[in-house]
């Protein structure tokens, strides 16, 4: 008999002991200030457990009245004044000018600026095919990419790999160490920047926001991630052997130029400062535009990045327009807290890309697969990252063709990339179908863990992703009435509609297809 009392009792008792342990445990915090971060995460999964998983409330099916149809693509309009972070909701930026709370997402490829490849001169980039790409796929973000050397890279074993064009010129009889005449540090190559303000103008007319890099850690190191197949830094402006300035960046004559990615050389650094200026010259009227600091320089740089960073902000104060300034992640040995420490705007830090943090606001996070793993991510890491508060941007090998920067050996139309690309303007149509600047990550109110939402009484919204069996409990005590919704495939990007509920507690939901699944809640 009490064998059987115990049984029947089971599960109640186990409710009991996990809701003394909720209780507990904020007094074990107060009482062990040196794990606090651990109690607390254990504290939220007892109680979500408790919320959601035990008490799973009224299941929620499609009426027959759904209806299934394309996912529409939305995409921004067009830039009116430069971004800025958003204070109402600083995970996002907003247009300084309109108001309206921008999400950036896109794919970016390496040679979008200059061009590269196994011949002198190099291929030709189509850019206006690139650009029709990225609508394809409803982007509206990509990295423009530079490389600061003129031949060779750390990919290929190609000694007949050429990157043009550059941004300093090249004059005179005396010749570099790729056999073309030295440059002149103190001169500019105006294709360069000409080049550079078509690209972007050409980008704002269709409504993309652009990252201009500056500088690029992998054109100054002989060695970078376990790859050395040739050496960039010998045909660097600021090798002492390809100028005629009497400028050395190898101070310790190591064959490796990771000292002009600090300040340890003034003169550098001098002509680094009247570099960036000429960039802000060129492209300063428009609104479409950020920059970028450097692409993954080495551990260490990031001194000589915050004084870039407060550089243009200080250069910008007087000219007519403002931009917003980023800094990625150092490579190889990066920390994010030099990111976070940093008087930047925006950041690309490291991490796991299955395991995305929940962005707290105090950057804004463009979560860029080219820090997280390379050539790597699906579209499961795009929802996650957006339900965490993030901005995800993909490093895409686009076709192919930059075999000596990251494209060797992928095939651009594999099928996940192909999802991948699709999911993450999946993300903008919902970013802009959505009140973004109420919308919080709460991975409690959800089983699956992936919620972003504006738990109010009225005008309320839920974007949960379910990564596994499409089933979900939604705690929606918040709310009060009628609740619609609808169910997004992230495999064929079909919406199907028929969700109808009300608020006041946990509600259960079974998508109507198998697989991974996104589903919207939305108070009337």
């Amino acid at each position: 008999m009490a064998k059987n009392i115990s049984l029947k009792y089971r599960k109640y008792i186990f409710i009991f002991i996990l809701a003394i342990a909720v209780v507990c445990l904020p007094i074990f915090i107060q009482k062990a200030p040196r794990i606090p971060h651990k109690l607390s995460q254990a504290a939220q999964r007892v109680e979500k457990f408790i919320k959601l998983d035990l008490n799973p409330g009224t299941t929620v099916s499609v009426n027959q009245q759904s209806q299934t149809s394309q996912l529409p693509k939305l995409r921004s309009a067009i830039a009116t004044g430069p971004l800025q972070v958003s204070s109402v909701n600083p995970r996002y930026f907003v247009d300084s000018s309109s108001g309206k709370i921008t999400y950036l997402t896109g794919s970016h490829t390496w040679t979008n600026l200059q061009d590269a490849g196994g011949s002198d001169p190099p291929p030709k980039f189509n850019y206006p095919a690139y650009l029709n790409f990225l609508e394809a796929n409803n982007h509206n973000f990509f990295r423009l990419w530079t490389w600061e050397q003129s031949r060779w890279t750390l990919e290929t074993t190609d000694n007949n790999y050429w990157i043009e064009p550059s941004p300093f010129l090249r004059t005179g009889s005396a010749l570099a160490s790729d056999g073309k005449p030295k440059y002149d540090l103190t001169k500019y190559n105006q294709a360069y920047f000409d080049r550079l303000r078509d690209r972007v103008a050409e980008a704002a007319s269709r409504g993309f926001y652009v990252s201009i890099m500056l500088f690029d850690g992998w054109s100054v190191s002989k060695e970078k991630g376990g790859l050395n197949k040739n050496n960039p830094w010998r045909s660097h402006p600021f090798n002492a052997a390809n100028n005629i300035n009497a400028i050395n960046g190898d101070l310790n004559n190591d064959n490796s130029g990771e000292e002009t990615h600090t300040l340890a050389v003034p003169k550098i650094t001098t002509i680094q400062d009247a570099y960036v200026r000429k960039v802000i010259n060129t492209v300063n009227d428009f609104d479409n535009v950020l920059y970028e600091i450097s692409n993954e320089s080495q551990a260490g740089s990031h001194d000589w990045q915050y004084h870039l960073i407060n550089y243009i902000k200080n250069y910008e104060q007087s000219k007519p327009k403002q931009h917003p300034v980023g800094m990625t992640v150092e490579f190889p040995g990066g920390d994010n807290s030099m990111l976070f420490n940093s008087p930047t705007d925006w950041i690309s830090p490291l991490g796991d890309v299955n395991n995305r943090p929940i962005a707290d606001g105090s950057k804004v996070i463009l979560a860029d697969t080219d820090h997280l793993c390379g050539i790597c991510g699906d579209r499961s890491w795009v929802w996650k990252s957006f339900t965490s508060g993030e901005n995800p941007i993909y490093m895409d090998v686009y076709d192919g063709a930059a075999y000596g920067q990251g494209a060797a050996d992928s095939n651009p139309k594999d099928s996940t990339w192909v999802s991948l690309r699709k999911n993450l303007g999946y993300t903008l149509t919902y970013a802009n179908r959505m009140n973004l600047a109420a919308m919080i990550p709460h991975p409690d109110l959800a089983s699956s863990g992936y919620c972003l939402a504006n738990p109010v009484n009225s005008h309320a919204e839920y974007l949960i992703y379910i990564p596994l069996d499409g089933k979900v409990t939604v705690d929606l005590s918040a709310v009060q009435g009628e609740i619609t919704g609808e169910w997004l495939n992230p495999d064929n990007g079909l919406i199907t509609t028929g969700i109808t509920t009300k608020g006041g507690d946990n509600r259960s939901f079974i998508a109507p297809f198998e697989g991974d699944a996104i589903l919207y809640l939305k108070s009337s």
